[in-house]
C-alpha cells in the first residue's frame, strides 16, 4: 500500500499550493482530486486582484500552479476519494479512493464547493439547453444574443463584465436593492453599461428545447414579469463539499463550512482544512496562503 506523509485531497488553489510547500519541506505527498487540478478556479474569466499579475484567467494561472506542485508532490486527477478511515498506527488514516487505497500520516481537506443553484421551475429541466453556471465554459455560445446574469456578489459580476465583452446583451437580475460585490466592480458595470434589475428572482425558467424566457418576481410586490431570453448564467454562492470532513467528525460551523484554527487544524488530530470549504474569505489568494499554513503545520505534527 502507498504511504505518505501528507494526503491533500482537492487540487485547487489551495490544494496546489500545499503540495508545493509539502514538497519542499521534503515529505513524501500526494494530491488528490476527482476531476481536473483547478476546480472552479478554472472557471474565473479574469482576476485582477492576484499579486504579480495585472490580469490573467483563473485557467492559465491553475496551469502554472499545477506544473509547479507537480515538481514537489504526486498529483492524481481523475480520482475521487470514497472514503478516509482512521487507524492506530503511525500512518494514521486509511485514504480509499475510485481506483486504490493509500496511508497517510495527515490529512489536509481542500475539498473546495459547488454552484448554489437558484431552485427555480425549470433550471434542472433546461440545463445545458441556456442555463449556465460556468461564463467561461459557455459564454461563447451567446454572442449577440440576450441573456442574464443572476447574482449580486463579485463572481456575478465579474462574469456579467466578461459575458458583456464576448458581445453577449446582458441584463443582471438582484434579488437585493443593492449589490454584495466591490465598489470597483459595480463601477465597471456601470461604465459598461450594463442593465440591471434590483429586487427581483427569477421564479420560473421556460421554452421548449432551448431556453426562451424567464418570470421574474418582484421581490417587495410579489408581481410576475415574463421576460424573452437566450439564456440563464447563475452566480449566486456556493455550497461546500464537506461529506469526507463528517465522514471524520470534523466540525462545521451553522453555514455548513469547516472550523479551522490560524495553524488551519480541524478539532481532529493531524486533519486540516483549507480554502472554499472553510469559514472564511472566499478569495483565490487566501486558499493559497492557508494551503501554505496547512502544510507547514502538518510537517511541524509530524515532526
Amino acid at each position: 500500500m502507498n504511504q505518505y506523509d501528507i494526503i491533500i485531497i482537492g487540487a485547487g488553489p489551495g490544494g496546489l499550493t500545499a503540495g508545493i510547500y509539502a514538497g519542499r519541506q521534503g515529505t513524501k505527498n500526494l494530491i488528490i482530486d476527482k476531476d481536473l487540478a483547478g476546480g472552479l478556479g478554472r472557471e474565473v474569466p479574469e482576476m485582477e486582484n492576484y499579486p504579480g499579475f495585472d490580469n490573467i484567467s483563473g485557467l492559465e494561472l491553475i496551469e502554472k500552479m499545477k506544473a509547479q506542485a507537480t515538481k514537489n508532490c504526486d498529483l492524481h486527477e481523475m480520482e475521487e476519494v470514497t472514503e478516509i478511515a482512521k487507524t492506530d498506527d503511525e500512518y494514521r488514516f486509511t485514504v480509499k479512493t475510485s481506483k486504490d487505497t493509500y496511508q497517510s500520516k495527515t490529512i489536509i481537506l481542500a475539498t473546495g464547493s459547488s454552484h448554489r443553484q437558484l431552485g427555480a421551475k425549470g433550471e434542472e429541466e433546461f440545463k445545458g439547453k441556456g442555463v449556465s453556471y460556468c461564463a467561461t465554459c459557455d459564454g461563447f455560445f451567446f454572442a449577440g444574443r440576450d441573456i442574464i446574469m443572476v447574482g449580486g456578489g463579485n463572481s456575478a459580476l465579474q462574469e456579467a463584465l466578461y459575458l458583456k465583452n464576448l458581445g453577449a446583451n446582458v441584463t443582471i437580475i438582484h434579488r437585493r436593492d443593492e449589490f454584495r460585490a466591490q465598489k470597483h466592480l459595480q463601477d465597471m458595470i456601470k461604465e459598461a453599461d450594463i442593465n440591471t434589475i434590483l429586487n427581483a428572482t427569477v421564479d420560473e425558467i421556460k421554452g421548449n428545447m432551448l431556453v426562451e424566457s424567464v418570470v421574474l418576481k418582484d421581490t417587495q410586490t410579489s408581481e410576475l414579469t415574463e421576460m424573452p431570453i437566450n439564456g440563464v448564467f447563475v452566480s449566486v454562492g456556493y455550497i461546500p463539499h464537506t461529506e469526507l470532513a463528517e465522514q471524520l467528525g470534523v466540525n462545521l460551523d451553522e453555514s455548513g463550512h469547516i472550523i479551522i484554527d490560524k495553524d488551519q487544524k480541524t478539532n481532529i488530530d493531524y486533519v486540516y482544512a483549507i480554502g472554499d470549504v472553510c469559514v472564511g474569505l472566499k478569495q483565490w489568494v487566501v486558499a493559497c496562503g492557508e494551503g501554505a499554513v496547512a502544510a507547514t503545520s502538518a510537517f511541524t505534527d509530524i515532526q
